[in-house]
């Protein structure tokens, strides 16, 4: 695993990303590093449904990984007021995050079990949330209490926002390895009231906003 740069990027079945590997040592508010650069963005336009958000709302997100944490870094284009804690905090998980705006990545540890996953949450002012969740058919068990050890940066910028995580490769539970495959998703929640959008990668198709399918999810494959 001697690659530099290392990138996320989308193979030809377009339910992939590729996360390619780094031995650079990135600081999770280095958002700017060169690493970053050379990851090829996973572009997400369209709504939980299928549907086309406007663009004002799409996102990106690049993903790497190195030997002890996985990195996700989202840039969302904001084209309407943003929806944010006028006090955050940061030195605990904030409850709630997911009813401002936010950028979330979903992990399967085990691709034959999607349905024990993490969630986790970055907004744009850098507050964070992690989750340990077993969806089942009837109902859905939320660990309250998961502790991932996750780091959380944002940025807001005229435009556009950035945000970054960085996962201990401990609290996901598993020994990375080139050939590596998870089950997870890439979504974002933004604007409020009825006009309150919400976007994913992998369309989820249910009937209302609904994230928590692990059904639709695509997979995420460590590259060396």
């Amino acid at each position: 695993m001697g690659s530099q740069g290392g990138c996320a990027k989308r193979d030809n079945d377009a339910g992939t990303v590729l996360i390619g590997f780094t031995n650079h040592t990135i600081d999770i508010s280095e958002v700017d590093h060169p690493a970053w650069s050379a990851c090829e963005p996973v572009i997400v336009t369209n709504y939980w449904s299928g549907l086309p958000a406007p663009e004002g709302r799409h996102f990106e997100a690049r993903a790497l990984w190195t030997s002890s944490h996985l990195l996700v870094r989202f840039t969302a284009n904001q084209a309407e007021p943003l929806v944010v804690n006028a006090d955050p905090k940061f030195d605990s998980k904030t409850m709630g995050l997911w009813d401002r705006d936010v950028c979330e990545i979903f992990i399967a540890p085990d691709a034959d079990s999607p349905r024990r996953y993490l969630e986790f949450e970055v907004a744009p002012t850098g507050e964070w949330l992690d989750l340990g969740i077993h969806r089942m058919p009837e109902t859905r068990e939320t660990d309250w209490g998961f502790d991932s050890g996750m780091k959380a940066f944002g940025r807001i910028e005229s435009s556009h926002t950035v945000s970054a995580i960085a996962i201990p490769w401990s609290a996901i539970g598993i020994e990375p390895s080139a050939e590596k495959v998870l089950k997870g998703n890439l979504l974002r929640c933004v604007g409020d009231g009825d006009g309150r959008g919400y976007l994913a990668w992998m369309p989820t198709r249910t009937p209302s906003p609904d994230f928590h399918v692990p059904e639709a999810f695509g997979d995420f494959k460590l590259v060396a």
